[in-house]
């Protein structure tokens, strides 16, 4: 099985993904989102591109959230902090949900045979799934502003050591794969202490999210995946079981 890990959501063609497994990891924020509002009970989530686009899906039965740099979209209902997601106002809705880079990476990842949602919340459960698809893998790091974001560098390399260590042995990784593996290795007992000194890390310190760098840290915390169907709209993968798209 070959695991091919992107720097960033530009650095791919949509059409790179057709007959693979997709995974889209934007540890800070917007995966760790998704995963935690369906393990907090929305019946789904979509993600979207556009601001307009979220504004019009607004009803009664949707819960809308997003941010561009950081900070939430005025008159949206939440932002993109996980802890936004952790009420009972998003039990049974539909979340909609727009960021700078998470959303996009999901919405360019379409075409894939599969489309999941990745960070070290869910790291190791996401691995076994892949491994279960037995199909080529894309690691899709989303990247800030177009560039590379070790975290989710990391993250890519938990679910590569979470993947070899259930095959017992060792995938075809490209060299960005090989050096996120080892990189995981190296600083995986301090992780937390690590993606503190990342850029994106540090501008949510600033703004006041550090709160939401030390929950996003959390390995294998939260051990849903969230898997996209036709119409884009991710649920827990249990909930739409291992049969083709």
């Amino acid at each position: 099985m070959r695991v091919d890990v992107i720097a960033n959501v530009d650095n791919i063609r949509s059409e790179d993904f057709i007959q693979k497994s997709a995974v889209v990891i934007d540890v800070l924020r917007a995966t760790s989102t998704m995963i935690t509002a369906l393990a907090n009970g929305a019946r789904g989530l979509l993600p979207v591109e556009t601001v307009p686009e979220a504004q019009s899906k607004r009803s009664e039965h949707t819960f809308v959230g997003g941010e561009r740099y950081y900070k939430k979209i005025p008159g949206f209902q939440a932002g993109n902090s996980p802890h936004d997601y952790m009420s009972e106002e998003i039990a049974g809705k539909l979340v909609i949900l727009t960021t700078s880079n998470g959303t996009r990476g999901i919405l360019k990842s379409q075409r894939a045979s599969r489309v999941l949602a990745a960070s070290f919340l869910n790291g190791t459960a996401c691995g076994s799934a892949l491994v279960s698809f037995d199909r080529d893998v894309i690691l899709l790091c989303a990247g800030c502003r177009n560039d590379f974001s070790l975290e989710d560098g990391l993250c890519a390399g938990m679910i590569i050591d979470a993947m070899e260590s259930i095959l017992d042995q060792p995938l075809r990784l490209n060299d960005l794969g090989m050096a996120m593996k080892l990189a995981y290795n190296q600083c995986r007992h301090n992780l937390y202490e690590t993606v503190m000194e990342c850029s994106s890390a540090k501008q949510l310190v600033k703004l006041g999210f550090a709160h939401d760098v030390e929950y996003c840290t959390g390995v294998d915390t939260v051990p849903v995946v969230p898997a996209a169907k036709h119409d884009l709209v991710l649920t827990p993968l249990n909930l739409i079981g291992t049969a083709g798209r």
